[in-house]
């Protein structure tokens, strides 16, 4: 193979050979929500540097940013953090079975700023070096791994294919050749490359609010979505920004737009011991309070928002404070900067920093602070440089880390500061990108999270649960109303069943219902059991003998669809789980429902299961476990047939 980098503008693949690839490449090639060229492309390939026999392969493209991304306009206003923790429980790399990667295709979304702004110095080099840890994990199992990332529209022009294959062989240690073109590197390797199998996000920063081809769509074509040791990572801090066991707990708050942060400074005010208001966001707060402020620094909308913050403030007792005095720059050409009052601004003086008092006053009041939130510049934004005032907050937010306080900054100029006069960013909880945070603060979901399988959120006690957790278990998939559990529980007493249902209403009336029955060996869990089954059945101490899905809506089982119930990590779950010679139970009043999930589990399967008597092709005429679902009844009343089949496991 040539060891010349091949530069791609357009990516085309025989529609008949290669067809599931065409379709996750066509993908690729415009923004999910609004549709935007890919601008670089770049093929890499990469062998072991010992043996240089070909381990995985790298396909790096870029996904160009789009003017038209799409938005999510929804705004939870719960910001309980049980949800949010609920909410960003995902299926990680960390805990994905490692001899599932063996021979898959993972394609990697990353971010190429980690790669290529990485300083030794730098907090971001900890995210380096989760990434790079992300990618050798993938190729130490066997993974052969395409990696996708924004290299950027203002992009080094002096930043070549060479020097980015030799740059990647430097950081993994791991040798990456070019490809010499793309035609014959997919004949050579069609039967590898075809499609996806395991979609992997290792990027958080870059995709606040955006529904793009290369964090959300990708996932429709694979059929395991998680998360990688960075993304991981990132977002376990982002929930350290929520967390309030440390206290007295401050925010200090700065940048502008008090308007569109007005739901995330609601929950920081819930949170937070006090606010301290600096930046263009405290004009905002002496506005609202009736000080004299510049014209020009008062932002529309904002006056109410900043009342209501207020009041918030008051009803929780909590203070908020804006600065003392601001540094100035005046008209007048004899004295052009002095300090003024902040309750003194008159016309012909424009704020452009904190002033000393200002500085003085906020040293006292996060000096006892056990946890301290910087988010936002804290200069009045008409100063291009960083100001003393960042400098000088900066040098507190270091003593304070000295004394045991948790620091967590937020923002391209917060960082900046803070790596100016720390040789310990490691020691902080540092986020570059602000607007992911605010995101977050705002209750909004986040594309990304939601592109990937969920994970079950908490530990299960299974001991308070059943009366006997060493009984073999059945698990009923889409447990609906449990009428089906409830009846199979009464008549197998020697027996624990579970239902798994994604409807929490249904689950929250079958609860009450085993309450007040007093039943303890049933029990109902709210879950998608499609990404979460492996996780909640897998620390069950008892045998798993049964697993029935019955009757799931034929809406969700399209081919185009990515949510459909049975899929490939559901089935490969299953089966890991049950015990030898135990049993799946697959019924539909769809014939085409009961075909699909029967073949399902036989391609998945991995030769360990068939069916159960017959030669498979005849369906059972009456249901083997002698009890009727509540659709079952439904449709056998009406005349209808039932499609039923049972499973073993060899």
């Amino acid at each position: 193979m040539s060891q010349h980098l091949t530069m791609l503008h357009t990516l085309n693949f025989p529609d008949q050979s290669h067809s599931k690839f065409v379709k996750l490449t066509s993908c690729l090639q415009y923004n999910y929500a609004a549709g935007s060229q890919v601008c670089r492309e770049i093929l890499f390939r990469l062998v072991n540097l010992r043996s240089h026999r070909p381990r995985c392969k790298f396909f790096c493209l870029q996904v160009a940013h789009s003017t038209k991304a799409g938005h999510v306009q929804k705004e939870d206003t719960d910001y309980d953090n049980i949800r949010l923790n609920s909410l960003f429980h995902v299926q990680t790399l960390r805990n994905f079975p490692v001899e599932k990667l063996s021979g898959e295709v993972v394609l990697v979304r990353l971010d190429s700023t980690v790669l290529l702004e990485s300083l030794p110095s730098d907090s971001r080099s900890l995210s380096l070096n989760r990434t790079l840890a992300t990618i050798k994990h993938l190729h130490n199992a066997g993974a052969k791994v395409l990696l996708i990332s924004n290299w950027g529209q203002s992009a080094d022009p002096m930043i070549s294919s060479e020097f980015l294959a030799d740059y990647l062989s430097s950081l993994l240690q791991l040798k990456v050749v070019p490809a010499s073109g793309v035609s014959n590197f997919m004949e050579a390797n069609a039967g590898e490359l075809q499609y996806a199998d395991i979609f992997l996000l290792d990027d958080l920063a870059k995709h606040r609010e955006e529904i793009l081809a290369s964090t959300v769509g990708v996932a429709r074509f694979c059929h395991a979505s998680i998360a990688g040791f960075c993304f991981e990572e990132e977002l376990n801090q982002l929930l350290t920004i929520i967390d309030t066991s440390r206290r007295p707990y401050y925010a200090i708050i700065g940048g502008s737009n008090f308007s569109r942060k007005s739901a995330a400074l609601h929950h920081l005010a819930s949170k937070c011991d006090g606010l301290v208001f600096v930046g263009k966001l405290a004009f905002q707060v002496m506005k609202a309070l009736g000080l004299p402020v510049p014209a020009f620094c008062v932002e529309q909308n904002a006056v109410g928002e900043a009342l209501k913050l207020i009041k918030l403030a008051e009803s929780r007792k909590i203070p908020m404070y804006y600065p003392d005095d601001f540094w100035c720059l005046s008209d007048s050409s004899t004295k052009p900067l002095d300090i003024v009052r902040s309750d003194e601004i008159v016309s012909g003086w424009t704020p452009v920093d904190l002033g000393p008092s200002s500085l003085k006053r906020i040293s006292s009041l996060i000096s006892g602070c056990k946890k301290i939130l910087w988010v936002g510049s804290s200069d009045c934004g008409l100063l291009k440089r960083n100001t003393v005032g960042a400098s000088e907050l900066a040098q507190m937010l270091e003593t304070t880390r000295k004394s045991g306080c948790d620091v967590i900054v937020v923002g391209g100029a917060a960082c900046k500061a803070l790596a100016g006069i720390s040789t310990s960013s490691p020691q902080y909880t540092m986020f570059h990108s602000a607007s992911v945070v605010w995101e977050f603060l705002k209750g909004r979901t986040l594309p990304g999270v939601t592109a990937l399988d969920k994970a079950y959120p908490h530990d299960i006690k299974w001991n308070t649960i059943f009366s006997d957790p060493t009984r073999p278990l059945v698990v009923d998939i889409g447990s609906g109303n449990g009428l089906f559990l409830f009846e199979m529980a009464r008549r197998w007493k020697y027996s624990n069943f579970l239902g798994l249902e994604i409807n929490e209403k249904l689950v929250t009336r079958c609860l009450d219902y085993v309450l007040q029955c007093n039943l303890k060996n049933v029990h109902f869990i709210s879950a998608n059991a499609t990404s979460t089954f492996r996780s909640i059945v897998s620390s069950y101490p008892g045998d798993l003998v049964l697993v029935a899905i019955q009757c799931p809506n034929p809406d969700f089982n399209k081919e185009e669809h990515r949510w459909r119930m049975v899929q490939r990590i559901l089935v490969e779950a299953i089966i890991d789980l049950l015990v030898t010679s135990g049993k799946v139970f697959l019924q539909s009043d769809i014939e085409a429902v009961a075909i699909r999930m029967k073949e399902q589990f036989i391609l998945y399967g991995k030769g360990e299961v068939s069916v159960d008597g017959g030669d498979g092709t005849e369906w059972i005429d009456e249901n083997p476990l002698g009890v009727r679902s509540d659709w079952e009844r439904h449709v056998i009343g009406r005349g209808a047939p039932m499609y039923r089949t049972i499973l073993i496991k060899a």
